[in-house]
Order: structure tokens, then sequence, then C-alpha cells
């Protein structure tokens, strides 16, 4: 009962589970201002959704997230459109390198063991590094204590030929930096099906030196152009992107993100990100675990439903994925896209 059938991924999966996982990391999106994508990802993952289909889903989530997170950014003026170009040049050039990378382990046909092994590095130590700084900063507010810090402060990056002026962030920065960034974004957003904000939101600030209240909305920017392509990629080598988990996803995430932003304004950010660290460094071992001591690590063939016998819709999908793969996965992603926008609308107007 609430089985709905993936014909791409070849997988049953209840449906009332897809749409609890998808409240969930948009719920957590919505109150930390996050992708989602490093939350949504390795929950499907448990699910028992292959991880390649995980990832590219994943990374469509990511892209709707963005676009309405960037939109409202914009609007505010709180966004670098300069930067986020560059960036974003980086991010797509990234983004190919990561498919190469993700293809040569396809075809050792070891790329779940290398998803299992990238996310229990990845969420374990992002899990560690949020828990450490979430105590120290709710024991430095506790004892009434502040951090004075300089403005702008000064690294080799800044010293690089090829400098530009970028108005809106006051910088007068070398393109190299933002471009070498971007590729690495790229390559685990390809490889993860994460938007690499928990990266390269401290880049921003910390390294490129741009103001705090204008990184949000430019990482959100990148990450569309960066995702699109992500999507892409995966959906024309290995045809991983499957328009109904796609959706299904994407409503849970549009109604949990706007009520995790609601309850976000009554709740203690220090208290929400130890609770968010916990929960993503456990995430980080439950992989590790699977990874060493358990055999749920399988290989893609092993995880389909031969039992199930495909109806007309599911097999005019499969068709269109594999004939006109391009023209499919741009199709899912604005008919995504396009319903999370419309959802949004719907939700601020009348809830």
């Amino acid at each position: 009962m609430f089985e709905i059938y993936l014909p791409l991924a070849e997988v049953n999966i209840n449906f009332i589970s897809l749409i609890i996982v998808s409240l969930f990391a948009g719920f957590f999106s919505g109150l930390l201002g996050i992708g989602g994508g490093w939350i949504i990802t390795p929950i499907l993952i448990f699910l028992g959704i292959p991880p390649t289909f995980a990832v590219a889903n994943g990374a469509n989530n990511v892209l709707v997230a963005s676009v309405s997170g960037s939109l409202s950014h914009w609007f505010k003026g709180q966004l670098d459109i300069k930067m986020g170009l560059l960036i974003s040049i980086g991010g797509i050039v990234g983004s190919f390198i990561g498919i190469f990378i993700f293809k040569f382990f396809f075809v050792m046909g070891v790329i779940d063991n290398l998803i299992y092994i990238l996310y229990c590095i990845f969420l374990s130590s992002i899990g560690i590094s949020m828990l450490v700084e979430s105590l120290i900063e709710i024991r430095r507010i506790s004892q009434n204590r502040f951090i004075r810090r300089k403005l702008h402060k000064h690294y080799w990056v800044h010293n690089l030929p090829f400098k530009i002026r970028l108005h809106k962030s006051h910088l007068y920065i070398s393109i190299i930096p933002p471009i070498f960034f971007g590729a690495i974004i790229g390559i685990l957003s390809s490889l993860l099906g994460v938007g690499g904000g928990f990266l390269l939101v401290p880049i921003m600030i910390y390294i490129l030196g741009m103001p705090a209240r204008l990184v949000p909305g430019t990482s959100l920017f990148v990450m569309i152009f960066v995702m699109i392509f992500v999507v892409l990629l995966h959906a024309i080598n290995h045809d991983t992107v499957d328009i109904y988990l796609a959706i299904i996803l994407v409503i849970g995430s549009v109604i949990g993100a706007q009520l995790g932003t609601k309850i976000g304004m009554k709740l203690k950010n220090e208290e929400i990100r130890v609770t968010m660290s916990i929960l993503v460094l456990i995430f980080g071992l439950k992989f590790g675990y699977d990874l060493f001591f358990s055999k749920v690590v399988k290989k893609l063939s092993s995880v389909t439903d031969s039992t199930v016998t495909s109806n007309n819709m599911s097999e005019f999908i499969i068709n269109t994925a594999q004939n006109f793969p391009g023209t499919y996965a741009i199709s899912t992603m604005l008919i995504c896209v396009i319903f999370a926008a419309i959802s949004a609308y719907a939700f601020k107007k009348f809830i």
C-alpha cells in the first residue's frame, strides 16, 4: 500500500516515506538556510534508493531550493551576480570533471562504495566542525564575550594576477580563486549530489573576503548553474534522473522549507546547529558502519525489482529518458522548479 514504482531506478518505494523524508530535509533547509542536499541524499540511500539515483535526484532537489532562495535574496539586493558568475564558470567546469570521475568508477562497478566513503568522510567532518563551532558560540554568548573581527583579511589569493573590480562586494580580486574554488564545488556536487554550500560559504567569507550579507544569496545563485549541469550530465550519461522521485521530493521539500523558515525565527540558531551537527555526525557514522561492518553496499543491478510490470506511462518515461536524455532532464527540472515556485507562493499567500 502507498507504494510507487520508480521506472528508471526499477525499485518500489513507499510514497509516504518519501514525503516524510523530503519534509524532514526541507524543514532543516528552511531552519538553517541551506540547500539540504547533504541531508536528503544520504536518507534516500538509507531508504534503499540506489546511490547513483539518490545523487542525481538529490542534485535536482538542491537546484529547486537554490532557485527559490536566490530569487528571495536577489529581490532584497543581497546577491553579487558578477562574483556568482565567476564561481559558476569554475563550477560548470568542475561538474564535467566530477561526472568524468563518476563515470570512471561507475564503469569499474565501485561507484556505490565511492559515494559511501565520501559521505562518511564529509558528513563526519561537517558534523564535528559544526558541533565544536556551535558549542564555542554557546559558551561565548553565555559569558557575554564578543569577538571583534577585521572587515577584510588579506591572504595570498589577493596577490594573484588577472584582477577585476567587484563593486557589489567592494573587492578588487583575481578571477583565479573564485573559478578554482567553484571547480572544487562542481566536482563535489557531481559526485555527491550536494550543493556545496557548507564549503563555499566559509570560502566566500574568510578567503575571498565577501560581505556576509551577500554570501547566502550568491552561494545559492552559483548552485543554480552548477546543478543544472550536474543533473543534465547525470541524465545523459547514466539515466539516473527519475521524474517521479524528483517531483515527490520537491513536494515535501517546499512544504518543509516553509515550515522550517517560520519555526526557525522563534528558535536560537546555536541550539539548532548543535542538534543538526549531531544528526549529520550520526549520518556519517552510519555510512562508515554500512561500508565496513555491514553488507548493504550493493551493485546497481542487485536492487532492481523484476516482479513489477511497467505500465504505459513507465514505458514512455524510460523510452524518453533513454532516447532524449537532455530533453527529459530539462523538462524534469522545469516541472520541479515551476511547481516549487507556485507551491511556495501559495503557501506564503494563504497559510
